[in-house]
């Protein structure tokens, strides 16, 4: 009925992977229930997702092409101009699989609306029916999304829809050089966030949140009134909401250092700050090993990142699009 071709993204559930793990199902449910679990859950969880990917594959199967493909090979897929992306969530595949297409709409699709709550995930399987010839006539909303881009002087990249992460594979501290417009410092940390306004409400969120709530108990025990606390929670609590209001389309993002160590030869004034178009961040690395830079918490999709390496973070020159 169309010349799009519908691709269909899924993912493992839990029990495929702990079957990947031990070999049988059998043997699963032996380790889970070993140690006290409800296995019955992880059967459960499995199957209403096999149902929903296998109505969903029906539902596309009378509209045009399906082509089925898992998620580890999201990455090296070659997505056509003409396709429409149809993806089984979970939220964190949403934006796995955003990151690596071009300018194609992409559809999320909560399996299961009483387990996943599914910020990315508007539609379900019975939606799909109506859905896609909408998004075929173009008769739907697509709402742009900004995505981070950070590029190595090595000619490598990597896309970010929520975050990047610069940092070591390890706890070990990080080390490098960090410069903003004509700011410019050397640093030892437990590494960079880079955050998008789709990511605002995740990794971003709980860094302002333990800032602010530092700031702020901090600030209270210097002070004699109540009458001068609410006014500084006030403050504080509408400074972190203008943040928070960071809209997903927004053409900046933010970047935060987290736990920033000063030192005779590190300094930590340049932790937090806004990037564009026009003020990109620098950063140097200065680890001989383990430094990585991975996005949306995927750390096996990642960029080595030792010593000489240079990394210019900015803003992607493309936006994805999601179906709304």
């Amino acid at each position: 009925m169309s010349e799009h071709k519908l691709i269909l993204v899924k993912r493992r559930t839990r029990l495929e992977e702990l079957v990947v793990r031990y070999n049988t199902v059998q043997q699963a449910q032996f380790y889970i229930e070993r140690l006290g679990a409800d296995f019955s859950d992880y059967m459960e969880e499995d199957h209403r997702y096999r149902l929903s990917v296998q109505q969903a594959q029906q539902q596309l199967g009378q509209l045009g092409r399906v082509q089925t493909i898992d998620r580890e090979h999201v990455p090296n897929f070659i997505f056509g101009e003409q396709d429409i992306v149809v993806v089984v969530g979970q939220d964190g595949l949403v934006a796995n699989t955003l990151k690596y297409v071009t300018e194609q709409p992409l559809i999320g699709v909560n399996p299961d609306p009483m387990r996943w709550d599914g910020v990315l995930l508007p539609f379900t399987v019975e939606d799909l029916s109506f859905i896609v010839p909408d998004v075929i006539r173009k008769q739907r909303t697509l709402k742009e999304v900004t995505l981070a881009k950070v590029e190595l002087n090595d000619g490598q990249y990597l896309y970010g829809v929520n975050d990047l992460f610069i940092g070591r594979k390890t706890h070990v501290s990080a080390r490098y050089e960090v410069r903003l417009g004509t700011s410019a410092e050397q640093q030892s940390s437990s590494g960079i966030i880079v955050s998008t306004g789709m990511g605002s409400t995740g990794w971003f969120k709980s860094v302002l949140a333990g800032a602010t709530g530092i700031v702020a108990s901090s600030a209270w025990q210097d002070m004699n009134s109540e009458a001068e606390v609410a006014v500084a929670s006030s403050s504080i609590h509408k400074s972190r909401q203008e943040l928070n209001q960071f809209n997903w389309d927004a053409p900046y993002l933010y970047f935060s250092v987290r736990e920033p160590f000063p030192s005779r030869t590190t300094a930590a004034n340049l932790v937090f700050g806004q990037i564009h178009s026009k003020q990109p961040l620098h950063i140097v690395s200065q680890m001989p090993e383990d430094g990585v830079i991975f996005s949306d918490g995927v750390e096996q999709d990642f960029l080595e990142f030792n010593s000489g390496v240079e990394a210019i973070i900015g803003l992607a020159e493309r936006r994805g699009r999601l179906v709304v």
